[in-house]
């Protein structure tokens, strides 16, 4: 027997003083924003006839997906961040606000205060030059009428060959693979890094019971973080895609998008290698440019107040 009394007066009263609107204190803001999470948990409760049981092992799932901070994790796979993506890409074309590189997730990953160099840098400590292919990454930074932009930063971080991220794996060194470069006079970025892995989901943990529960696979293709930003441009949130990476259009987190995928080439050249200083005969290079927006506000330069890790915090 369907029994709905939601939308009663009673309930709905009922939900506004649980949501603090009988009071003066507190945030408003978060008044309505609770209201309306009640509101529409007690209709999902009674459309879809939530059992007592169902409730409550969903209750026990919040609490084991805070434990192993997944919850980051659980809204890319879920596809969420990706709308964020996609809603701001609508407010964007409403406004008029086109070209330049596209936006994409920025993932849960992202640690703050990695060193900064000028121009170039290498991001790789060398604990995984006996496995690792070592890359060469560079490219420019444009402004939306194509000119170069100097002193730009240039935020980049990556997993390793076994799809780990520093500072979150603690058997890497302090910010392995994250780096900050701020670009030449003519807008270039360089870096010597290895070519980094994909990644799953841990098949223990709460992301992938639910994508397991869904029918979907929790894998990422091989990819590079980016942020870049620079006075007078819209801060960029994005990320290359690695070609060629099985999962290149099937990555459960939707951040592979046209216009980011990054065509890596692979050498075999022994002398080539030793003129670059490395070891053997194979080595990798990507070339990616990035083109910025100009910034419709300042606060359109600064990425948004998402909380991050910050190393030694």
């Amino acid at each position: 027997m369907t029994v709905k009394i939601s939308q009663a007066s009673d309930v709905q009263n009922f939900f506004k003083e649980a949501s603090g609107f009988n009071n003066d204190a507190g945030s408003s803001r978060m008044k309505t924003v609770i209201n309306r999470i009640l509101v529409d948990t007690a209709k999902i409760v009674e459309d879809l006839e939530i059992t007592q049981d169902e409730f409550w092992k969903a209750v026990d799932y919040l609490n084991r997906l805070g434990g192993r901070h997944e919850a980051g994790l659980l809204v890319a796979g879920l596809g969420l961040e990706h709308f964020l993506d996609l809603l701001e890409d609508a407010k964007d074309a409403q406004l008029g606000l086109t070209g330049g590189t596209p936006r994409t997730i920025e993932g849960p990953l992202y640690v703050a205060g990695a060193p900064i160099s000028q121009g170039e840098t290498r991001m790789d400590d060398g604990s995984e030059l006996d496995i690792a292919t070592v890359m060469f990454l560079q490219g420019k930074v444009t402004g939306p009428d194509g000119q170069p932009v100097a002193n730009a930063v240039v935020d980049l971080w990556h997993a390793n060959t076994k799809g780990n991220y520093s500072y979150f794996d603690k058997s890497q060194s302090e910010y392995n693979l994250r780096r900050r470069i701020v670009t030449d006079e003519n807008g270039n970025y360089r870096a010597r890094s290895i070519v980094p892995s994909g990644y799953g989901c841990s098949l223990d943990g709460p992301t992938q019971e639910v994508l397991d529960m869904l029918g979907r696979h929790g894998r990422r293709p091989a990819h590079i973080h980016f942020f870049i930003s620079a006075p007078g441009h819209r801060h960029l949130t994005t990320q290359i895609n690695l070609a060629g990476d099985e999962y290149l259009w099937d990555d459960f987190a939707y951040a592979t998008r046209d216009g980011l995928v990054g065509d890596i080439r692979f050498v075999e050249d022994a002398e080539a290698a030793r003129a670059r200083g490395i070891e053997g005969s194979r080595f990798a290079e990507l070339n990616f440019d990035f083109q910025l927006q100009k910034a419709p506000a300042p606060e359109a330069e600064q990425r948004s107040a998402r909380p991050r890790a910050l190393q030694n915090a």
